[in-house]
């Protein structure tokens, strides 16, 4: 019987597709985030906080998920 080792770049790719997934999530909370707030009617103040406090987020989803394609990519590359 042949035991299968796991080489480091399918554990690349698999944690690249975790982090990738992380990153997705975020991004759809964001939507849903800002979608309440459109719906809600907000004061264009209380608008533009909301939209202040979810940037920052936004954007830490979006650079995991680039970070988790990257790391994808470049375990298919090297493997």
């Amino acid at each position: 019987m042949e035991q299968k080792t796991t080489s480091i770049f399918e554990m690349i790719i698999w944690a690249g597709a975790t982090i990738s997934v992380i990153g997705l999530i975020g991004i759809v909370w964001c939507i849903v985030r800002v979608a309440r707030a459109r719906s809600a009617n907000l004061a264009e103040a209380e608008m533009q906080r909301t939209l202040k406090s979810v940037l920052p987020m936004n954007l830490g989803a979006l650079f995991l998920s680039i970070l988790g394609l990257m790391m994808v990519g470049l375990g298919i590359a090297f493997s």
